[in-house]
């Protein structure tokens, strides 16, 4: 007998295996990389940078590096580590020394500090070693005893008291860095005094003696020919518009002898000057300047980018170059070559100004100072003309002192 079928089972065959179910991707979600960046351990004795790089300051900086360019730092089993360059190691010691790389770093992306500035810097925290080397000494944990006794040693070494004060700031400097990024605990700098320096009165020429330095090098533009004359006129030329333009703008000779050849080319009656720390500032320019440029630019026709170039690794003409080339004009003008140099006329053109009446600001915004205190060397030109100002605007001056007759019993 055949049973009457039941209820339907409510089990029902698998289905289909289909293609793997792909779970929904938000359009606000991550992408995979398809190559992942290769990442490494950060080395904790290397210092991380506290600020953005701003734009110019690459050019300024030493090559790039990261934590795998640790000199004390082995690579990787299987792997190659490729340095930016050589390792800094101590002259006196030959040991690396990965504190000054890391402050040099810093002064160059966060400070804009010029290349001669990182290696002036370079020498005195390498020679601040070696001592400490010397005397089993850490830097980290270095007292201000032994500062102190650094610092006096310098004057038996020739140093004079000027090199000895910007040589504790760059150590000072130092040391307060270590303490901020976390590499010392202490600042042994802080209870330092630098030593006291006299302040010198700065070496001037008078006005006349710079008319005689310009016309004795507009006559040498002129004087000869022949080939070789021509090619003597052409270093004249360039003399008489580097002495035009540094008399005219008071400029620091690492900025006039890397001014670009389009400043040369400009109709503007003024140049944009990048001077220390990257500050820009605007420095007028005289008809007699411009002039200058103009027959430099003419008699020296050249691709380079550079208003005065040059066979050099720089590509422009050098600071020593530039010096011989003045003190040798400076002889032919009949003026001891000992008291002429860049900086002089640097500072005949902030004394002359402030001789005729020019405001300590506004020459200071001329130098290209930060500090007022730096400009104030040349109030000493005020002197004579604030007497003859009391002399000439106090109502009391012009009266007769009073008869005051001998006094009474």
């Amino acid at each position: 007998m055949v049973e009457p079928p039941g209820p339907r089972s409510a089990t029902r065959c698998p289905p289909h295996p289909g293609p793997p179910a792909t779970p929904a991707r938000s359009r606000f979600a991550r992408r995979a990389d398809p190559v992942p960046f290769p990442r490494h351990d950060r080395d904790p004795g290397r210092p991380r940078l506290r600020r953005h790089v701003r734009p110019g300051d690459l050019r300024r900086a030493d090559p790039a590096r990261d934590e795998r360019d640790h000199p004390g730092r082995e690579a990787p089993a299987g792997q190659s580590v490729t340095r930016a360059g050589p390792a800094r190691t101590s002259p006196r010691t030959g040991a690396p020394v990965p504190e000054i790389a890391a402050y040099l770093d810093m002064l160059a992306a966060e400070r804009g500090a010029a290349r001669n500035t990182l290696e002036a810097y370079r020498r005195d925290l390498e020679d601040y070693f070696g001592y400490l080397a010397e005397e089993g000494l850490d830097p980290a944990e270095v007292e201000a005893g032994a500062l102190r006794a650094y610092i006096a040693g310098l004057e038996t070494r020739g140093l004079k008291s000027a090199s000895a004060a910007r040589r504790l700031s760059c150590i000072r400097g130092f040391h307060k860095f270590l303490y901020a990024e976390g590499m010392a605990e202490t600042d042994p700098s802080a209870p330092l005094a630098g030593p006291r320096r006299g302040r010198s009165l700065p070496k001037i020429l008078s006005v006349q003696e710079v008319d005689r330095l310009l016309a004795v090098a507009r006559e040498q533009v002129t004087a000869g020919r022949g080939e070789e004359a021509r090619a003597l006129a052409a270093r004249a030329r360039r003399m008489l518009c580097l002495i035009e333009l540094l008399y005219a703008t008071g400029l620091r000779v690492s900025e006039l002898i890397a001014l670009p050849r389009a400043a040369g080319a400009t109709r503007e009656r003024f140049l944009v000057v990048r001077g220390k720390g990257g500050r820009e500032r605007l420095v007028p320019l005289t008809e007699m300047a411009r002039a200058a440029m103009r027959e430099h630019l003419a008699a020296s026709p050249s691709d380079s980018p550079w208003l005065f170039p040059a066979d050099s690794a720089s590509g422009h003409l050098t600071r020593q170059a530039f010096a011989r080339d003045l003190k040798a004009a400076a002889a032919a003008s009949g003026l001891r070559p000992d008291r002429v140099s860049p900086h002089v006329l640097r500072h005949a053109f902030a004394s002359h100004l402030l001789q005729n009446g020019a405001d300590l600001r506004i020459v200071q915004e001329l130098l290209g100072h930060a500090d007022i205190s730096t400009t104030q060397i040349y109030t000493h030109v005020l002197d004579e003309r604030l007497k003859n100002m009391v002399r000439d605007l106090h109502p009391l001056m012009d009266e007769e002192p009073a008869d005051i007759g001998p006094a009474s019993a």
